[in-house]
């Protein structure tokens, strides 16, 4: 099965490019056989497509992440990292996610969970779950390593896995019979997040995981600004937006 490249244009738009062995049309590079142009190139390298020269880059999670196919709105790396680290995700872990939506969260966590880790994954929407498996299936041809994967489709409150959890992340708009359903097999000391955008679906998750038995741990919104060189010198908060993602509760069994 063919591999994948990744190609960055000079003011930093990142291309990821399967190797296929036939002439393919990709957007804003063009028809080419990338089979043919691309194999064998070397990280560093600079490669001219039509007009353009791009340089050849590594495929890691930051340049996965800038390339990756999008439907449904992303979770941040402001978020995933927070996800990460507070829910303790490593290797050998298996993880509960839903949803799947575009897959930048899966991808965060499968850099983490190393080729020991279970990541099971659910999505109802067949159009979210189309391009977050086909971004996945990508970091897996990238990544040195890579964790067992299952897929659920539909909700995951009816798809419970027959299997203890370490953690679990859910991503939906009603997060309740979610959290009582996965509670049950979660193991002792197993952490659970849920990323609400409204503070009635943030109280509902407090409520929903103490009705479940678990301690909320940590409930809160994380905010980022971005910074930048001025024209005269001197540093200034760069124009663009400052505000709420979600909100994020986590809660321990």
């Amino acid at each position: 099965m063919a591999g994948f490249i990744t190609l960055m244009e000079s003011e930093g738009k990142i291309h990821i490019v399967e190797l296929a062995e036939e002439s393919v049309k990709i957007k804003g590079l063009g028809v080419f056989n990338p089979h043919e142009l691309l194999s064998g190139s070397s990280v560093g390298e600079e490669i001219l497509i039509g007009q353009k020269y791009l340089t050849v880059m590594p495929s890691r999670l930051p340049e996965l992440i800038s390339g990756m196919a999008r439907r449904a709105q992303t979770i941040s790396p402001k978020d995933a990292g927070q996800f990460i680290s507070r829910l303790g995700v490593g290797p050998g872990d298996v993880v509960v996610e839903a949803g799947l939506g575009s897959g930048a969260l899966s991808m965060h966590l499968a850099r983490v969970m190393g080729n020991s880790g279970h990541l099971i994954t659910a999505e109802p929407r067949n159009d979210h779950a189309e391009i977050g498996l086909m971004n996945l299936e990508r970091a897996s041809k990238c990544f040195p390593e890579f964790p067992k994967h299952t897929h659920l489709e539909g909700m995951i409150e009816d798809l419970v896995p027959d299997v203890e959890i370490d953690a679990v992340i859910l991503d939906m708009p009603v997060h309740r019979p979610a959290i009582l359903a996965l509670a049950k097999n979660m193991k002792i000391g197993a952490r659970i997040a849920c990323y609400a955008p409204t503070t009635a679906q943030l109280e509902n998750c407090w409520d929903s995981c103490e009705e479940a038995g678990l301690k909320v741990t940590w409930c809160g919104e994380l905010m980022e600004r971005q910074w930048g060189k001025t024209s005269k010198g001197g540093m200034r908060p760069v124009n663009g937006p400052f505000g709420h993602t979600a909100f994020l509760l986590f809660a321990q069994k």
